[in-house]
């Protein structure tokens, strides 16, 4: 009998560092958060998600990953991340940490020595090119501070693939050696109890010349392989998709469950049901959110969308029509400084 468990449930995001600070060193850290777990589980929460925990620069909220089999020393250790874990089953919450799997920070060890030797085993986990000029059909996630998908590399001597911040480079998952290490990163944090993953930014993955490298067929391969290892080895675990699309674009991150090895993420978030919940509240008008509820196709009874009003990816404007974006921003955002790439700063 699967266990359905996330089909009502309460998630809260937990930015660890902007919560509670249990040594007084003016950070949030793993041994705050366990000390409000009895305030959390009385507000009603039923799983916790928690942003990236791992060692990092932090030039992206921890989204820049250095390691990904360790803690950041400002928010704990190992054994305090496994006591948060114990604490929280013991009051019947449940957990889900941020997989990051489609790029690491430019300090990751990994991406240090691919830039090094060109021998490394490491070079083909990211994607070089001597040119710029490939994926011209790709667009510029962070319109407001990248002016390319490609970056050059002085060491390397090469141009490196990164569809986010330049600090961000892209992982190669056309390469076996980096599909089998995120498993282990997987089963090494999976290992320690916890109830699934939110995948981050996972249309990305692969890259085809001639295609816009968002939503391809070789992605849902690999998603699908890891799915299927999971629910091998650690069954029950839940996935949650974030993928900034159209409803009928996240359709397939779902897959097929009814057929083996088919099925993907039992979780995805509606993003654009989010800006017209804000719409909504300002015009008094429901309209534009039946008209993207209508637009939902359907999906298979044990999946669900995640709905959300505010995460750390609240009041993304993309999935909105350009006059839908310069009339939320005239309404919630007036003023430049308000704005944030395609979408609004301003609490």
């Amino acid at each position: 009998m699967i266990d359905l468990w996330y089909k009502d449930a309460v998630f809260y995001e937990v930015y660890i560092r902007a919560y509670h600070d249990s040594n007084a060193d003016g950070h949030g850290d793993l041994a705050g958060l366990t000390e409000k777990l009895d305030y959390l589980k009385e507000l009603g929460v039923d799983c916790l998600w928690l942003l990236p925990i791992y060692p990092s620069p932090l030039k992206d909220d921890g989204y820049d990953i250095a390691d990904y089999y360790g803690v950041h020393s400002t928010y704990g250790s190992v054994d305090d991340f496994k006591t948060l874990v114990d604490e929280a089953h013991a009051r019947g919450l449940r957990i889900i940490a941020d997989l990051v799997l489609n790029h690491t920070s430019d300090q990751h060890p990994w991406f240090q020595a691919a830039r090094q030797d060109k021998d490394s085993p490491y070079r083909d986990y990211y994607v070089w090119s001597d040119s710029d000029q490939k994926y011209t059909g790709t667009r510029i996630i962070f319109t407001d501070t990248e002016p390319s998908n490609w970056s050059w590399d002085e060491a390397a001597e090469q141009y490196f693939w990164h569809r986010f911040f330049a600090t961000q480079p892209d992982l190669n998952f056309d390469n076996p050696a980096v599909r089998e290490e995120m498993k282990k990163v997987a089963k090494f944090w999976l290992d320690m109890g916890i109830d699934g993953f939110r995948a981050d930014a996972v249309p990305y993955l692969i890259e085809r010349e001639g295609t816009g490298n968002e939503n391809l067929p070789e992605t849902h391969e690999y998603l699908k392989e890891l799915r299927a290892f999971i629910d091998q080895h650690y069954p029950g675990r839940v996935l949650l998709c974030e993928a900034n699309m159209w409803p009928e674009d996240v359709r397939p991150y779902f897959g097929d469950p009814s057929i083996p090895g088919q099925a993907e993420f039992q979780m995805g978030f509606h993003f654009p049901i989010m800006p017209r919940i804000f719409m909504a509240l300002k015009k008094g008008d429901v309209s534009d959110m039946v008209e993207i509820i209508n637009r939902t196709p359907p999906i298979p009874a044990e999946c669900q969308w995640c709905t959300f009003l505010r995460n750390h990816d609240e009041l993304t404007l993309e999935m909105v029509t350009e006059e839908e974006r310069q009339w939320m921003w005239q309404h919630y955002a007036p003023e430049p400084r308000m704005k944030l790439n395609l979408g609004i700063r301003r609490r």
